[in-house]
Order: C-alpha cells, then sequence, then structure tokens
C-alpha cells in the first residue's frame, strides 16, 4: 500500500510540475531553438476591411465609453464599421447605442445568450475581417492595425489580442490574483503561438477570417475558446499580439469572481467535449500537444492532483516513509497556510500582496471542481451572466495599464 501512495504521490506532482512550470519551460526552449522569421508589415491599401462586433448585454454604464473608444481607433474610416448587438438587453442600452449615427445596432428583446447574438450578428456581416470585443473593455489606439498584420500570412485564421487586468488601490485581493493570471497567460500565449498556435484565445479581443465562422450551438458558454479552437481545427492558425492591448479591471469583489470562474469552467468541460478534432492526435499532433498541455491538463488533471497530492502526503508521512515526505508536507501545510490567509483577506476586502499568490492558485482550483460539478449536473447556461467589475478609469497607455 505505501508503494501505491508513492507512485501516486510522484504522478501527482510530475503532472502539477509540468502543467504550470514545465510546458512554459519546455515550449519557451523548443521556441528559442525555431528559426526566427520577420513578419511583414500590410501597406495602407492592403489593410483589409472590419467589422468591430461588441455584443453587449445590459451594459448601459460602459457601452457609451466603449463606442468612444472603438471609434477613436486608429484604422482608415472607410475600411471598418462597429456593430454592436444587444439582444435581451433591458437596461437601455439599445438606446444609447442608437445616439451613435456611426455605429450600427441590432437588437431584439429575446435573450438567447452571447453565443445566439454572436451567430445572428455574423450573418449582417460581410468584411474581410471580424473583431469581437467585450463591452467592458479598452483597446489601445494601435489595437486594430497590430491585430490585423498576422493576416498577410494565409495559415493565420485568427489572431488574439493581450488581455491585460488592471488593479488600483480600491480593488480587491481577487483582481490582483486574477492579473498575475494573465501576465503567465500572456507568456504561454507569446510562445504557444512562436511554436505554432495559440489554443484558446480570448475574447475581450480577438479577430478572424469572416468566412472561417461557423455557427455555435446556442448553448456554448466560452464562444471565444470553442471559435479559436475549431480554427485550428479546420488547419489554420491562431496568431498573438500583444500590442493590441483589451484592458479591463478586475471582478468587483470574491464573490462575482467566484461565480464567473465556475462559470468559465464549466463552458471549459462543456468545450471539451465538443472539440472532437483537437483530441485526434493524427488531425494534427502539434496542435493536439499544445491543447492537451496547456487546456486538458490544467482543467481536468491539475485539481485532482492537488487533492491526490495532499492526501497520499499525509498518508505517507503518517507511516513514517522519509524525509522527503515530510519536507514536501510542511510545504503544502505552508502553501495552504498562506491560501487560507488570503481567503480571510479577500472576505474582509483586506489586501495582504504576499498571500495572493496561493489564494487565487487554491480559488482557481477550487472553482474548476465546481465548475465541473456544475457541468456534470446541467447547470451551464449559455444567458449572458454579468460579472460585475470595478469602475475605475482605466488608460490604454501601456506604462499606465500594466497591472501593477
Amino acid at each position: 500500500m505505501e508503494v501505491f501512495f508513492q507512485i501516486l504521490f510522484w504522478i501527482s506532482l510530475l503532472i502539477l510540475i509540468y502543467t504550470y512550470l514545465g510546458y512554459g519551460l519546455l515550449v519557451y526552449i523548443l521556441v528559442q531553438r525555431k528559426p526566427g522569421s520577420t513578419p511583414g508589415k500590410l501597406t495602407d491599401a492592403e489593410l483589409p476591411t472590419l467589422t468591430v462586433l461588441i455584443p453587449a448585454f445590459n451594459e448601459a454604464e460602459v457601452i457609451g465609453g466603449k463606442i468612444r473608444n472603438s471609434l477613436s481607433l486608429r484604422y482608415p474610416r472607410e475600411k471598418f464599421r462597429v456593430l454592436v448587438i444587444t439582444d435581451g438587453s433591458t437596461d437601455g442600452t439599445d438606446q444609447i447605442v442608437r445616439a451613435f449615427p456611426q455605429v450600427d445596432l441590432l437588437y431584439e428583446a429575446e435573450r438567447l445568450g452571447k453565443a445566439a447574438a454572436i451567430n445572428r450578428a455574423m450573418q449582417e456581416i460581410t468584411t474581410d475581417l471580424v473583431v469581437l470585443t467585450d463591452a467592458n473593455t479598452v483597446l489601445n489606439e494601435e489595437a486594430l492595425l497590430e491585430l490585423v498584420q498576422p493576416f498577410a500570412n494565409p495559415s493565420v485564421g485568427a489572431v488574439s489580442g493581450e488581455k491585460q487586468v488592471v488593479s488600483s488601490g480600491s480593488e480587491e485581493l481577487s483582481s490582483e490574483g486574477e492579473g498575475l493570471y494573465w501576465k503567465y497567460e500572456s507568456f504561454l500565449k507569446q510562445n504557444d503561438a512562436r511554436l505554432h498556435s495559440v489554443v484558446g484565445a480570448a475574447g475581450e479581443l480577438l479577430a478572424l477570417r469572416t468566412n472561417l465562422f461557423t455557427p455555435l450551438e446556442q448553448d456554448t458558454v466560452l464562444d471565444d475558446f470553442i471559435l479559436s479552437m475549431r480554427i485550428c481545427e479546420a488547419g489554420y492558425r491562431v496568431a498573438y499580439k500583444p500590442d493590441a492591448r483589451a484592458i479591463e479591471t478586475g471582478s468587483f469583489n470574491l464573490a462575482e469572481e467566484q461565480k464567473r470562474k465556475i462559470r468559465i469552467a464549466a463552458g471549459g468541460f462543456q468545450a471539451l467535449g465538443r472539440l472532437s478534432k483537437s483530441w485526434q492526435y493524427r488531425n494534427n499532433p502539434l496542435l493536439f500537444f499544445q491543447f492537451l498541455s496547456h487546456r486538458v491538463l490544467r482543467w481536468v488533471a491539475a485539481a485532482p492532483a492537488l487533492i491526490l497530492l495532499a492526501l497520499s502526503t499525509v498518508y505517507l508521512v503518517v507511516k513514517g516513509a522519509g524525509g522527503v515526505y515530510e519536507l514536501a508536507g510542511l510545504v503544502q501545510l505552508l502553501f495552504y497556510g498562506l491560501a487560507v490567509i488570503g481567503w480571510l483577506g479577500a472576505r474582509t476586502n483586506t489586501k495582504w500582496p504576499i498571500v495572493y499568490i496561493p489564494y487565487y492558485f487554491v480559488f482557481m482550483h477550487w472553482a474548476i471542481l465546481a465548475g465541473l460539478i456544475k457541468y456534470l449536473t446541467g447547470g451551464t447556461n449559455a444567458r449572458w451572466e454579468k460579472a460585475n467589475r470595478i469602475r475605475v478609469p482605466v488608460n490604454p497607455d501601456p506604462e499606465d495599464a500594466s497591472g501593477e
């Protein structure tokens, strides 16, 4: 029995190390050995036509600012349009959009969810590209010009911008953890794209070739992830442009962040069941490797590995199996102790920076398990569920929007 728990301990530990450190390091090493390429730059005459698509459900507080931000972006005005779809909104979002004659509006009173809204909006789009962006994000002035450049390569089917989560002294601990998480994700995406393709783009800023869009199932939760992965499954790559930035604030409080994370996790499990070609090694070995390492292990294996590591450590320490297991036990006790302190701080709106890393790490994995339960019990809902975010001024200048 002791040998069994030793095997369980080391397998769990290796899964966690590979998922959160090993994969990132491996991809970084691989891209350093890969010959670099100098991307071309599109001239103004070569710039494709595009539509900035903004799905907005009950976003009256922010939609005016979002539209003004979109209209101020640098891009030939005759080559881009702004389209806002506000289906189901009841707070007057559609009335605010109508105040901007430069913007096209789609509105129906029935609320069918974001995936259904995107499907309907795409039927109205005839431009070369469509740029999906959320109503609560601010784009930097050069975002569109940066985002379209990789499309000069015909193998690129979509381009992901960089999501940045900013914080301020008024924000809660969860925002700090979210910002750090997205900095790590940006590092992974840059290297994923250099190796082959981004595996799952963030919907805050995602451009795709209009002719590659395939309608989403109406109950789809993670529309951005499904859209980008299906483009990969069709044989194209998703490029990454960190100079195209979508900037947003963190969740208003722990309860809002918890609601959002659980829904994302449930949507992740839904997506894994629908991306059949991504599971096929022979279809695209490199995509399979990235999909398994970056997404599947994180969503499916990491949370159970944390639990099994803790249980096996307790058993081996009690059995006196050796000093290495006692050291592992002490490290885990310290880590989870810091996480508990971070949790207490989050509950009382007290920000203790030293403990937000272990707190947010544990919080994310708890949300994954809760999301799995929600998915298995049929609790996923494709209708828009807004997570309240802190309303703070957002400056798209990189020096002021670093999240630090």
